[in-house]
């Protein structure tokens, strides 16, 4: 049964889900950034005010999360959620060390030792590692300086933001439009970049982005 409490229960797991609070998952939709607030989610004389879907269409497009997912939270709004894991580190590399040659074994993972470490929640993805966004190509999500965790042994399903490399040594976020036996077609994070398709023998390794610092 959907209700007042699980819409916003969704919105606030929507925001988690982002790394943002409910004020910076509404300023990333273009929203006022006290709309999410919990004083804003009942009247002064107490009854509900509900989320517009305008609203819930913002947050989802400013995310990349589906409609699918939202519904799922809302479904699942007001069960106990499982502990927060514990923190552990993993590799931490610039986007120009992902992008040259010498760094990676052939399933996308870096190898060897030295490598700079960030700590993120512990997932039961092991083979994870972190990338540090540089420059404005990943607006409006990624931003200069933010960190992303990429996994490589993930399944990378349509809708899916990823981390892609060509064997040129060229590094690009964007999110899998579509894939097919010869090519995979990459939608643009950023309004401003275009869409890129590419043949399959011209990628060196794609990986999906399964959270970021922000």
């Amino acid at each position: 049964m959907i209700s007042h409490e699980k819409i916003w229960d969704a919105i606030d797991n929507v925001a988690r889900r982002n790394g943002l609070s409910a004020s910076g998952l509404a300023k990333r939709a273009g929203l006022d950034p006290t709309a999410f607030n919990k004083s804003k989610r009942r009247s002064p004389d107490g009854r509900p005010r509900w989320p517009s879907m305008e609203s819930i269409a913002k947050i989802l497009s400013a995310t990349g999360d589906s409609f699918d997912l939202f519904a799922d939270l809302v479904a699942k709004a007001g069960f106990p959620s499982d502990p927060l894991p514990r923190q552990r580190t993993v590799p931490l590399l610039g986007m120009a060390q992902a992008g040259a040659g010498g760094f990676f074994d052939d399933g996308g993972f870096p190898h060897g030792m030295g490598w700079d470490e960030v700590a993120f929640p512990n997932t039961q993805q092991d083979a994870v590692y972190a990338l540090e966004v540089a420059g404005e190509s990943m607006l409006p999500l990624y931003r200069d300086g933010d960190v992303i965790i990429v996994s490589p042994n993930s399944n990378v399903r349509r809708g899916d933001r990823v981390v892609v490399k060509t064997n040129e040594g060229e590094v690009m976020a964007k999110f899998l439009a579509r894939k097919t036996a010869k090519t995979i077609e990459l939608g643009s994070l950023n309004p401003d970049h275009d869409s890129r398709t590419l043949a399959i023998i011209d990628v060196e390794w794609m990986a999906r982005i399964i959270w970021a610092s922000q």
